[in-house]
């Protein structure tokens, strides 16, 4: 299996945070489907900390609609790989259509926290369905922090 990096820095841009979900990154099947293994996630705050203390929510749930963004191609991390089949995209302007109850991942912190995750063994990749548009979206919010965030999204295909 090839395996890939996205980040939202490859769109030129990172992702506002507000107090309801914005997704950072999707990461979904393309017409040529294969199934999707996400097996190490990165995400952070890079604005200007708000000046009173507040949390920040990181989450990672099924999507079954990509939604509308810039597209990102990602980047093999091994050279010699050919270009991934996923259909990727940051700075989502239209919210990708999210499965009810589908957290993989969530995690809750200080707005200074970073958000890190990697699988410990192939068993725990984060796994979607060979079906179209099936897939993941890294997602952020926060009722106190109005900065950018910037996550990145390792993955086997």
């Amino acid at each position: 299996m090839a395996k890939y990096e996205i980040n939202n820095g490859l769109a030129g841009a990172q992702q506002v945070v507000t107090a309801t979900f914005k997704s950072l990154l999707t990461l979904a099947s393309s017409a040529t489907t294969k199934r999707i293994r996400v097996y190490e996630l990165r995400a952070a705050q890079d604005g200007t900390p708000s000046s009173s203390d507040t949390n920040i929510i990181f989450d990672v749930s099924r999507m079954t609609v990509a939604g509308t963004g810039t597209a990102i191609t990602a980047l093999p991390t091994d050279g010699a790989d050919g270009s991934a089949l996923s259909v990727c995209m940051a700075n989502l302007t239209i919210e990708p259509t999210i499965t009810a109850a589908s957290a993989v991942q969530s995690f809750a912190g200080n707005q200074r926290a970073p958000f890190y995750w990697a699988a410990v063994d192939a068993s725990a990749h984060l796994i979607s369905p060979a079906t179209l548009a099936a897939g993941f979206a890294l997602r952020v919010l926060s009722a106190g922090y109005t900065g950018t965030a910037r996550a990145t999204i390792f993955f086997e295909e």
